[in-house]
């Protein structure tokens, strides 16, 4: 009886643990289709992808164990010169004034990016933006159900789509009048 407490704080661990692993194995299920998807419609268009985020990350950790977090696409674009270090075409940019012509390419893929904007008005701006350089536009975001997403301080939104369109929550503020929703035309969403 004496150990049934440590039996229950260690149980409830591990299934907290078990649901989080399999959240995770579906975020990284999703973000992998998405960007084969968008590497497809931009090679059937015959017209380069964009990488918006770069695939390393701003973590050391990825670089040491040789894990991007994605592939690399034709051209990446990043606020930082970390994740797109050691890339051929990598550009230092924001993503609310990318520095390319109007639908300059097939596809382009943006993974774990609108969460990090400060305001709904920002990842508005982005989405029209990343629209406006592509054809299609494919986006990978954390999921609702991941605790780390959640806590994350860097995450000032809550991305998540359904029927092809994207909604936008500030967090942190209550109330469904917060949300908006966008819809871009993506091929194969």
């Amino acid at each position: 009886m004496a150990y049934l407490p440590i039996y229950l704080v260690a149980a409830i661990f591990l299934s907290v643990g078990g649901w989080q692993l399999v959240v995770w194995l579906g975020e990284v299920g999703d973000k992998n289709r998405k960007f084969k998807a968008a590497s497809a419609y931009a090679s059937e268009k015959n017209k380069p992808m964009l990488v918006a985020g770069g695939p390393w990350g701003n973590k050391s950790a990825r670089r040491w164990f040789n894990m991007p977090a994605h592939g690399r696409g034709d051209v990446c674009l990043d606020i930082n010169h970390r994740p797109i270090q050691g890339h051929p075409c990598g550009v230092i940019a924001t993503v609310t004034d990318i520095p390319f012509r109007h639908k300059s390419f097939g596809a382009v893929f943006a993974s774990h990016l609108l969460e990090h904007l400060p305001t709904v008005a920002d990842a508005e701006k982005a989405l029209a933006e990343l629209d406006r350089v592509a054809e299609a536009v494919y986006i990978a975001f954390p999921s609702r159900h991941s605790i780390a997403g959640w806590l994350m301080p860097g995450h000032h939104l809550r991305v998540w789509q359904k029927n092809g369109t994207t909604f936008l929550k500030q967090r942190g503020r209550p109330g469904a009048e917060n949300v908006r929703s966008i819809t871009i035309e993506a091929a194969g969403e």
